[in-house]
């Protein structure tokens, strides 16, 4: 188990990087089209904090204090600094499950599940599969909004 979440977390996020880094400039990364309510630094924000609080702070212990409100009304970073984020935090997340030992995939995971499909206590591995899920959720949103810049 340990050894699976830590390649698809590090895939995941190396492909987040990969995705900002192939936006053609900064702007591009901010702009909200139509019904679309979150640009794709955005969703790179919020992606950051998320992960940074679930896995980070409660299983790695950081100290990390997550400012959700920030993740949705900060604008206009540059590329370069949602890169250092992003990388900052793949450093944390692949730094916490490696720490991990195998046995405590299975035990409790510290915080009620944030899931209104499946609220309550959860085990570290589904937590970390449903924050997989979300991270991969949202990394399709942003590569969507790349290609669609591109035509923009």
């Amino acid at each position: 188990m340990k050894n699976t979440m830590i390649i698809l977390y590090d895939r995941a996020l190396q492909n987040l990087s990969n995705e900002i880094t192939l936006f053609p400039n900064d702007e591009s990364l901010w702009v909200i089209k139509a019904d679309v309510t979150n640009s794709a630094g955005t969703l790179c924000l919020h992606l950051v904090g998320n992960l940074n609080h679930f896995i980070g702070a409660v299983l790695g212990k950081t100290g990390y204090i997550r400012q959700r409100d920030l993740e949705f009304s900060t604008r206009n970073l540059s590329k370069e600094e949602l890169l250092r984020l992003v990388n900052e935090t793949h450093s944390i997340v692949h730094t916490t499950l490696n720490n991990l030992i195998e046995s405590e995939f299975l035990s409790d995971y510290p915080l009620e599940s944030p899931s209104a499909s499946n609220p309550g206590i959860v085990s570290n591995a589904f937590m970390l599969s449903h924050l997989l899920a979300h991270l991969n959720y949202h990394l399709g949103q942003i590569n969507y909004y790349r290609r669609l810049s591109s035509l923009m």
